[in-house]
């Protein structure tokens, strides 16, 4: 396994597993990564969790970004849906016995 491979699912509050997961069902901007997290996790994460994990994925190659009005638009590029699935696979083998 590579180095990013083990990198691609940091599991410290599984932020950017949940990010890549988001914005693999549609493109989304930082906002909308926002009011989604808090559907899910309870409690909204601040704008300064949000757009470090989203610089960082952008960083590592697995997410691209896109105008869209003054808006910008999150998804994954292919690298990042590779990422993702073997982020899928390791949350799986990780959590299965749990249920």
């Amino acid at each position: 396994m590579g180095k990013e491979t083990e990198s691609c699912c940091d599991m410290r509050g599984m932020l950017s597993f949940l990010i890549l997961f988001l914005i693999s069902k549609k493109a989304r901007n930082g906002q909308d990564i926002a009011d989604e997290l808090e559907k899910r996790k309870g409690a909204r994460p601040s704008p300064g969790t949000v757009y470090p994990a989203l610089k960082s994925l952008k960083e590592a190659g697995w997410i691209k970004e896109k105008k869209h009005g003054k808006s910008v638009l999150y998804h994954l590029s292919p690298e990042g849906k590779r990422i993702l699935k073997v982020a899928k696979e390791r949350f799986c083998q990780a959590f299965m016995d749990i249920f």
